[in-house]
């Protein structure tokens, strides 16, 4: 089973279990957060398709809140000896999917 999730302006194809690191979200570690799936197929059963869905919501846990890599931005014009040079860490979130709930939220992990 497997989803595809919308947070932070990005959309993440996300699976039960995975870990990922999103844009900041205002929630404490260790606690459980609610996304929207824009698209969600779930497990088949035995001898049958696969459930799918257009909406679906998938549960994740916080692990911790931390930011990312340092990114450098240089502005430079050329013949006018211009240099700017400045960056930014940006903050972000790791978050462990635990379920996906296709359609009418029948659970599936």
């Amino acid at each position: 089973m497997y989803a595809i999730i919308e947070t932070g302006g990005r959309q993440y194809w996300v699976q039960p279990g995975e870990t990922l690191r999103v844009e900041k979200l205002s929630a404490e570690p260790g606690k459980e957060i609610s996304l929207t799936a824009l698209w969600a197929v779930g497990d088949a059963e035995a001898g049958s398709e696969p459930e799918i869905g257009l909406k679906g919501t998938v549960t994740a846990e916080v692990v911790k809140n931390l930011r990312g890599p340092k990114l450098i931005v240089f502005k430079r014009r050329t013949k006018k000896a211009y240099k700017k040079m400045h960056g930014h860490r940006q903050d972000l979130t790791e978050i462990r999917i635990k379920s996906i709930a296709v359609g009418d939220g029948a659970r599936c992990a």
